[in-house]
């Protein structure tokens, strides 16, 4: 007599999610590039309009208060539409930015060009709140610093081509060229190019099958009638800390970044290429750093690796603000290295054990990049009353109070349970 076969019962895999991974990746890529092609706008509209360096700082400004209004909503809007969504939505918003510097370059007006760096900011802005949050939940929440810092490397690659992508077709010499006008126009190419990458690329991730974490049990946002609803992000120290330190970082890194090429040219380097091209050293830096990091950190907790940098940041930049030439170029150029982790272990650090509130830390902390509309002009006015060198204080302020976060104030007092 046959006897029946019976079939064991299958074992629900563990989802792999290294496609959707290297997808978002791609991401982090575009707004690392397109941030740091937005710093090269500093020199570049101080050539156009004659501006002394807290003017000029605006164009960081305008960019970066871009995620003081936007995060807040976008979060909102990831609750609503979901990660993916949010994403798209962002990069068309880009392209809508991108294409405002044609008429800006055309008018040559100087508010035209606020607006549409503007305009950029807000979509870099809906893109980083909701790729960030979406790479530390794609997996273990024990290893999300090891993921961000990986990614982040992709942002820092970004970050290292557009000073040279800049160098070579935005900062023109002003002296060969006719006019203002023809100094402005030469932003238009390269925006218009960059305009038709992001409708591709959000068209591509439309069509894309990005696996839907929003309902997760740890990470899924509170529900109307969830009691987490009324509970105030405030109330998480280590979110808060990491917010102020997020302000902090982001200050800094750009602040640093946007005068870049012209300190190097006080320390005697003879012309924007090649002052563009050790600012690209100092983004390859923070690239080497987060793929270095991201092996660190499996060994090394990421508060105390934190706290480490944060230290030697500082160093770095004390050493560059009390010395000349090659010594003050140098140190400089690695505080780029120094940055590389910050970013990916505060935000990982500030969200840590929010659960279902963590789209809620996820906008607090990304409204305080802000800091980098904030402090750059901080450091633009100092440098116009005191010099550059000297305005470097600013920095090393910044960067203690993160070794302080990294050592001491990123660890929660309270957490919510799943």
């Amino acid at each position: 007599m046959a006897t029946k076969s019976s079939t064991p019962a299958s074992v629900p895999s563990t989802p792999s999610y290294t496609g959707p991974f290297l997808t978002v990746t791609v991401l982090f890529f575009i707004f690392g590039f397109i941030t740091n092609l937005n710093m090269a706008l500093v020199p570049h509209l101080r050539s156009i309009f004659d501006l002394p360096y807290g003017w000029a700082m605006l164009a960081e400004s305008a960019f970066f208060l871009a995620y003081f209004v936007f995060s807040s909503p976008t979060s909102k809007l990831i609750e609503s539409i979901g990660y993916k969504r949010t994403m798209v939505v962002s990069l068309f918003i880009q392209v809508v930015g991108c294409l405002l510097f044609v008429p800006a370059a055309k008018m040559v007006s100087f508010p035209l060009f606020l607006t549409a760096v503007f305009v950029v900011g807000a979509g870099v802005t809906a893109l980083q709140t909701s790729v960030n949050p979406y790479v530390a939940i794609l997996g273990p929440e024990h290893s999300a610093p090891v993921r961000l810092t990986l990614a982040q490397a992709l942002n820092s690659l970004g970050g290292t081509i557009a000073p040279l992508v800049a160098g070579a077709y935005i900062l023109a010499d002003p002296s060969k060229l006719s006019s203002k006008a023809a100094i402005a126009d030469t932003v238009r190419l390269p925006y218009i190019l960059i305009a038709a990458g992001l409708l591709v690329l959000g068209l591509a991730v439309m069509l894309m099958h990005l696996p839907s974490i929003s309902q997760t049990r740890a990470f899924r946002p509170a529900n109307q009638d969830d009691p987490l609803v009324t509970r105030s992000i405030w109330s998480y120290g280590h979110t808060v800390l990491g917010a102020i330190g997020i302000f902090l970082y982001v200050g800094v890194e750009v602040g640093l970044a946007s005068i870049a090429v012209n300190y190097f040219k006080t320390q005697g380097v003879d012309s924007f290429k090649t002052a563009s091209f050790l600012l690209s050293l100092y983004w390859f830096g923070a690239l080497i750093g987060r793929l270095l990091g991201s092996w660190i950190l499996t060994r090394v907790n990421s508060g105390k690796l934190l706290g480490i940098f944060g230290l030697l940041a500082t160093v770095m930049v004390l050493t560059s603000m009390f010395t000349s030439g090659p010594v003050a170029i140098w140190t400089l150029v690695l505080c780029g290295f120094f940055n590389s982790i910050m970013f990916p272990n505060i935000f990982a650090l500030g969200i840590a054990g929010l659960g279902p509130m963590t789209s809620k830390g996820s906008g607090l902390i990304m409204t305080a990049v802000v800091g980098g509309a904030i402090v750059p002009l901080l450091i633009g006015w100092t440098a116009d009353k005191v010099g550059i060198q000297h305005s470097f204080f600013i920095p090393a302020i910044c960067y203690l109070f993160i070794m302080y976060y990294g050592f001491v104030g990123s660890k929660p007092k309270r957490t919510v349970p799943a």
